[in-house]
């Protein structure tokens, strides 16, 4: 897809990385052996989800014209058809509430699909999922299809959104008018009232998580969602799963390959996490992550000289620019949209969502010039595509399917004055971002439901070669978690690739050597040498 910068931020927001503490996910072993150490009390075993739990496997979808997005995936128009006029087609999937009780109630998973175009040499459905985790995929990969096009040749298109996300049996919390002045909420605390204000807030978005929606928050975790994958599979008629996972959808592959190492079929991790750590030290790395994307923007930006907004002759001095700025919006924010402002937390998430591609670069520079000068309005702007609020004052419910499914997959529940221990680390590794990212460390705090782990077991002996790509200039998911990754899933099975670039991400970033050699791996089988690089 090739849209205008200001919509294509808002696609690349829906699809990242959020900015909360990402937590990784563990299986319960797999179809070959024991238990795993760290397994799920609500995960059934490998062996029923592929037996067909309560006999879904058999179940016939009825496949019917795609609506326009709910509110909770994102709200808009109906997918336009594709080149050449292929149409979107949506249905439901039926799946179990708790796979350890395969028979004591269903959910339904929405899915969407773009057949392939040579039924004759047809391999597969080739399944996506975006991220988050709580990115709806029904919403994204329209939005996308341009951009996997060329793999439409072989496979159906397919994605789904997971459970707790979008139509899902999507998770419901807070109201519009809260979640604005939930962001509104500072949070980068400095005195004693501020930081019981981040407090309060947790607490109470905890508890309206599960007033809303205590049915389901046991079940939305990562295990459930690998294991709807594998049922999905078989209900899609596929002998292996086909897969393309990005940012958190590396996890869920991960977990997936773990749990079904003998069903994974042709697999591409790309925007990679690193499975080796914990929600703390996988913040730490974000907050590297996207501290090296901003000294990459600011140095860009000195090097243009006066063809940059910004003021500074070197990238410290335009890094030190922005720190004033939103030093400034602490003490006195200002007017953004409507009657809104922008205030130093949504100006940091804002800068955070332009940091995602270096096609947004741009708007980053004209946000924080008109920030400078009294107009909020851009950064505030950037700021809601990454919050998932649209132009109407509707959320999609995005950032609580992701505190639900991070909080039932991490054990990890911190208190302030554990949190307040960890700043100095954080604002070590980034000036900007250290405290924003350090706080963020509370999202679970008062969660109504344990987490299962504190790192996922994705080992995967016996699976097909997975190719992991990873992006040496990604904020969001930093470059050392596609070695970690690949490693993890073990020797034969993860097969690293390197993009050198910037970004979120390396196959949507256009580069033709990234395209050509996951194109030539997900159409014909062709693995990859180990420590490609595509510069």
């Amino acid at each position: 897809m090739r849209t205008s910068p200001a919509l294509r931020a808002a696609a690349l927001a829906a699809t990242a990385t959020v900015l909360l503490p990402l937590t990784a996910c563990s299986g319960s072993g797999d179809d070959t052996g024991p238990e795993g150490p760290r397994s799920s009390p609500l995960a059934a075993n490998a062996a029923e989800a592929s037996s067909g739990p309560g006999g879904l496997a058999s179940q016939k979808l009825t496949w019917k014209p795609c609506p326009a997005p709910t509110p909770a995936q994102g709200g808009g128009k109906a997918p336009t058809p594709l080149p050449g006029g292929a149409r979107w087609e949506c249905s439901f999937m039926k799946a179990p509430l708790d796979y350890a009780r395969p028979n004591s109630g269903t959910i339904d998973l929405a899915l969407i699909r773009a057949r392939a175009k040579d039924p004759a040499r047809r391999i597969g459905s080739l399944i996506f999922n975006f991220g988050g985790p709580g990115a709806s995929g029904v919403a994204t990969l329209p939005a996308f299809g341009t951009d996997y096009d060329k793999l439409r040749a072989r496979y159906d298109l397919v994605s789904f959104d997971p459970r707790g996300v979008g139509s899902s049996a999507g998770v419901k919390c807070e109201s519009d008018r809260q979640l604005d002045a939930r962001y509104e909420t500072d949070g980068t605390p400095d005195t004693a009232a501020e930081v019981n204000a981040v407090v309060e807030d947790a607490k109470a978005f905890a508890a309206a998580c599960e007033r809303n929606s205590g049915r389901v928050l046991p079940y939305v975790g990562t295990t459930e969602a690998a294991r709807d994958m594998d049922l999905m599979r078989q209900v899609l008629g596929d002998r292996k799963l086909y897969y393309f996972g990005i940012s958190y959808g590396t996890a869920l592959g991960g977990v997936y390959a773990h749990l079904f190492p003998r069903n994974v079929g042709r697999s591409v991790l790309d925007a990679v996490i690193d499975p080796t750590l914990n929600s703390e030290q996988a913040s730490l790395g974000q907050a590297k992550g996207f501290q090296l994307a901003l000294d990459s923007f600011t140095k860009d930006c000195a090097e243009r000289g006066e063809a940059c907004k910004l003021p500074g002759s070197t990238g410290k001095e335009v890094e030190q620019g922005i720190s004033d700025l939103l030093t400034r919006l602490e003490k006195k924010p200002v007017a953004g949209l409507g009657d809104r402002q922008l205030t130093q937390t949504l100006a940091t998430t804002g800068i955070a969502a332009a940091l995602y591609s270096k096609e947004t670069w741009p708007l980053l520079e004209e946000g924080v010039d008109e920030a400078d000068g009294g107009s909020g309005a851009l950064l505030l702007a950037l700021a809601d595509s990454l919050n998932g609020r649209s132009q109407d004052g509707r959320y999609n419910n995005s950032m609580a399917a992701n505190t639900a499914i991070n909080c039932a997959d991490s054990k990890e529940r911190f208190t302030a004055e554990q949190t307040e221990a960890k700043l100095p680390q954080f604002r070590s590794a980034s000036p900007v971002f250290g405290d924003y990212l350090g706080w963020g460390l509370m999202s679970c705090t008062g969660w109504p439901v344990a987490g299962a782990w504190e790192t996922p077991d994705v080992s995967a002996p016996g699976s097909a070669p997975i190719l992991v790509v990873g992006n040496t200039g990604d904020p969001a998911t930093p470059y050392a978690g596609a070695r970690a990754m690949a490693d993890a899933l073990g020797k034969g099975v993860g097969v690293q690739m390197t993009y050198r670039g910037q970004g979120h991400g390396a196959y949507n970033s256009g580069n033709a050597c990234v395209q050509k050699a996951v194109g030539d791996y997900l159409m014909d089988g062709k693995v990859p040498a180990a420590g490609t690089v595509c510069a």
